[in-house]
């Protein structure tokens, strides 16, 4: 998600919902057999099927007709373009990061990886573009996977006119994507803000021209919305750090707002948030309550948080690239989201 310098800002009113004309029609996760399924119907690792399945050696022979029993036994074939593609040559793989996004953050470096892992056991790799002052990836590439959506990305359509296979890890109108489902995502951390009696809730985030953000942030204020609450007010951090969170929220709190609780739109603001009010004096959760999204492992074990699945969405993205590659109809599969209650959340105290 990028995080461009913009200057901190408090918005009283809710942000305007997504345009509903640049929503595709989303599916659950298509049950299409995946190589994952057949390792563990056989009893064996993704790299021991991906072994036996393009006749490497280093498979047992007993091994490798179990494979191929459960690979039957589950209709699974690895798509027939790209695996003709992979055997005449490397296909080049891109992961297009869009212009001014902030790579060295923990969901970056953890999607990469699980991509990363996911593309080796097919023999395949990925490797970084950045994109230019223009907007689009600064060289060619067979395919690319697109990160950081924006309402005005010329990734897309610049890509679509050129014939490229592409994944967007986001949502847009007619184009093959794959997302958490981050309005619902944002939904959830105010139902739960609100059973716990914090009707006095803000919501931290960054760039809400980036479109994870904007729609965390629209499922939160339609939640208050539906539940006949006043609007939360909304605090941009100039930078969606731990950091620009810190600076944020202290500043918020320094002004003389004391709100009950507040949803961070990434585990990274939470963090900042939690640390600018130890620095201040209050106490979280008794003072503050505080929800993160991510759930990323390298932050700690106490966030309460709205968890998305990461090593799924590069498993999906993986299977649409696949479907790209293959000339499959276009589809898009949201991905959903769940909370994690821990310890940075309580029951509004009266004050």
């Amino acid at each position: 998600m990028p995080t461009p310098s913009r200057r901190r800002q408090t918005r009283p009113d809710a942000p305007e919902a997504p345009d509903a004309s640049d929503a595709p029609a989303v599916s659950t996760p298509r049950r299409r057999a995946t190589i994952h399924d057949v390792a563990e119907h056989a009893g064996v690792s993704i790299g021991t099927v991906s072994r036996a399945l393009n006749d490497r050696a280093g498979v047992h022979p007993d091994t490798r007709l179990r494979v191929l029993a459960s690979a039957a036994a589950l209709t699974y074939d690895p798509d027939k373009a790209a695996r003709e593609l992979s055997n005449r040559r490397a296909v080049d793989i891109a992961l297009s990061v869009a212009h001014g996004y902030r790579r060295l953050t923990p969901f970056f470096g953890l999607f990469l990886q699980h991509l990363s892992e996911q593309l080796a056991v097919e023999g395949l790799q990925v490797r970084e573009v950045a994109s230019g002052d223009d907007g689009l990836p600064v060289r060619d590439a067979d395919a690319f996977v697109l990160l950081d959506a924006h309402p005005d990305d010329p990734r897309i359509g610049h890509l679509a006119r050129s014939g490229r296979a592409f994944v967007l890890v986001g949502h847009a109108h007619d184009v093959r994507c794959v997302a958490a489902d981050d309005v619902a995502g944002g939904r959830i951390a105010a139902e739960h803000l609100l059973r716990l009696g914090h009707v006095d809730s803000v919501h931290l985030t960054a760039d809400l021209h980036a479109q994870a953000f904007a729609d965390r942030a629209h499922g939160f204020a339609a939640a208050f919305e539906a539940a006949g609450a006043d609007q939360p007010t909304t605090i941009v951090a100039d930078d969606a750090s731990t950091l620009g969170g810190y600076r944020a929220m202290r500043a918020h709190l320094e002004g003389g707002t004391r709100p009950g609780a507040v949803f961070a739109a990434t585990d990274e603001l939470a963090i900042g948030c939690v640390t600018a009010a130890a620095d201040l004096g209050l106490r979280v959760p008794s003072d503050l309550s505080v929800v993160g999204f991510d759930d990323l492992p390298e932050l700690g074990a106490r966030l309460t948080t709205v968890r998305q699945d990461i090593a799924l969405l590069a498993r999906e993205t993986v299977t649409l690239l696949h479907e790209a590659l293959a000339g499959a109809a276009v589809r898009a599969v949201r991905l959903p989201v769940t909370l994690v209650s821990r310890g940075t959340t309580a029951e509004r105290r009266n004050r």
